[in-house]
C-alpha cells in the first residue's frame, strides 16, 4: 500500500475488511491511536493491518492514520462497516465543517468518486504549506492537531451540527494548555519548536473571531470524563516531558489540569509514564522538536522522491547518453563548472516530464541538484558504478 499514490483510500478499505477489529469503546480506540503516536501529533507507526510498499514518512502515517481514526471511530456505531458509506459520511463531515475555501474544495473535487474526493481533501488537512518547498524548509511538514478531526467527527456521529465551532475550542484548549505547561517549565532550546509545531496547524481558530469569549480553563469542565480529556491531558504531558525531564511546577500543573478534566489520579500518572515510555522508544524519529542540519533533512527529502519515481527516472536517464556518462563520472571525481551546467540543464528537463519533481523546478529547487546527483548512483547500471564498495568487501 502506497499513501502517497491514487487509489490508497479504497485499498485501505480493503485492508481494513479484512484485518481491522472494532474497539469497545472509544478509550480503547484512543489508547491504539496514542501508541501510533497520532494523539500526540507525532506519528511514528501505523495500523498493523496495513502493510506498506515502503518506508512510509510521519506525513503518510499521518494521513493513514488520520483515516484509521475516523474509520474506527465510524465502526464503533457501525460494526458492520459498508465502506462506501463510510466514505460518504467523512466527505459531508469535512463539507460541513468547512474545512478549506469553498471554491478550492470545489475545485479540486467536482466530477470525481468519493474515494478520490477525499485524497485530495486529506492531504489538505495533513500538509500544512502549498508550497513544497517551503515546507521542508519549515521542517514542520505535518499537522499535529488531528486529532481534533477525530473528536469532531466524534462529535458530528453523536447528532451534533455545530461542528467548527466545536472544532474551534478544541483547538483553543489545545493550544492554551501548551503555552501554559511551557510556561510552567524552565526555558529549553526546544520549547519554541514545540509551541511551533501546534501553533502551526491551527485550522478553525483562524476564523475572524473565532476565539472562545470564555477562558480556556472556564471550558474544561464541558470535556470531564470525555476523549477530549484525554487528549488534553496527553499534550500537557508531552509538553512538560519534551526535555526528557518532569521538574515538580510541571508535574503539578499536569495533575491540575487532570482533576480539572475529571481524570483520576492513577490515569494522570499513567499518562505520564505513557508519554515518557514514548519519548524513551522513539527519540530519534522525534527530530522535529530537535536540532538537525538541513542537509540531512533535505536528503531524506530527495531520497524519498528518487525512491518513488525510480522506474521513470532509469528510462528517462538510459535515454540520454551524455547525462548518463557525467553522472557516472560524478561519482569517481569533481565536475567541471562547465559539466555540471550541462547536467543541470539536462536534469530539469527531465524533471519536467515527472510532476512530482516540480520541488526542483521551484526558485530555490537548484540548491537540491548535488543531493539528486549524490543519490542518484543507485539508479545506474553497475557499469558505470565500479568504485561504489560493497560492504562485504570491506
Amino acid at each position: 500500500m502506497n499513501p502517497s499514490s491514487s487509489g490508497w483510500i479504497d485499498k485501505f478499505g480493503y485492508l481494513a475488511a479484512k484485518k481491522s477489529e472494532p474497539f469497545g469503546n472509544f478509550g480503547e480506540l484512543y489508547e491504539a491511536l496514542r501508541k501510533l503516536g497520532f494523539s500526540y501529533g507525532m506519528n511514528i507507526a501505523i495500523p498493523s493491518f496495513i502493510k506498506p510498499t515502503h518506508e512510509l514518512t510521519q506525513d503518510e502515517n499521518a494521513k493513514l492514520n488520520l483515516l484509521y481514526g475516523l474509520y474506527a471511530t465510524y465502526q464503533l456505531r457501525n460494526q458492520k462497516v459498508r465502506f462506501p458509506h463510510f466514505l460518504e459520511s467523512v466527505f459531508n463531515f469535512y463539507k460541513d465543517l468547512e474545512v478549506g475555501r469553498i471554491g478550492f474544495l470545489q475545485k479540486i473535487l467536482t466530477g470525481k468518486k468519493t474515494s478520490t474526493q477525499l485524497e485530495k481533501l486529506m492531504d489538505s488537512r495533513i500538509y500544512l504549506e502549498a508550497n513544497m518547498l517551503s515546507k521542508t524548509f519549515n521542517s514542520i511538514i505535518t499537522n499535529s492537531l488531528l486529532f481534533v478531526d477525530v473528536l469532531t467527527y466524534k462529535h458530528y456521529l453523536d447528532g451534533h451540527q455545530d461542528l467548527r465551532p466545536y472544532a474551534r475550542n478544541l483547538e483553543f484548549v489545545t493550544i492554551n494548555i501548551t503555552s501554559e505547561a511551557l510556561g510552567s517549565k524552565k526555558k529549553n532550546p526546544t520549547d519554541e519548536r514545540l509551541r511551533e509545531l501546534f501553533r502551526s496547524s491551527i485550522t478553525f481558530m483562524e476564523d475572524p473571531d473565532a476565539e472562545p469569549d470564555l477562558g480556556y480553563r472556564d471550558l474544561l469542565g464541558g470535556y470531564r470524563g470525555t476523549g477530549a480529556a484525554r487528549y488534553f491531558l496527553d499534550v500537557a504531558c508531552l509538553t512538560v516531558w519534551e526535555d526528557g525531564k518532569l521538574e515538580y511546577q510541571e508535574s503539578d500543573f499536569v495533575y491540575r489540569l487532570g482533576e480539572d478534566l475529571g481524570l483520576e489520579k492513577d490515569y494522570i500518572r499513567t499518562a505520564l509514564d505513557e508519554v515518557t515510555l514514548f519519548y524513551s522508544q522513539h527519540a530519534t524519529e522525534l527530530s522535529v522538536l530537535h536540532d538537525g542540519r538541513f542537509y540531512d533533512g533535505m536528503t531524506k527529502v530527495v531520497n524519498k522522491l528518487i525512491r518513488r519515481n525510480s522506474k521513470r527516472l532509469q528510462n528517462e536517464l538510459s535515454q540520454s547518453r551524455e547525462l548518463m556518462y557525467l553522472l557516472s563520472k560524478s561519482t569517481i571525481r569533481e565536475l567541471t563548472d562547465e559539466e555540471k551546467a550541462k547536467v543541470q540543464e539536462q536534469l530539469v528537463d527531465i524533471f519536467k516530464s515527472i510532476p512530482s519533481l516540480a520541488i526542483f523546478l521551484l526558485p530555490g529547487g537548484a540548491v537540491l541538484l548535488p543531493m539528486f546527483i549524490s543519490l542518484v548512483p543507485r539508479l545506474l547500471p553497475s557499469s558505470f558504478d565500479e568504485n561504489r564498495v560493497d560492504p562485504k568487501e570491506e
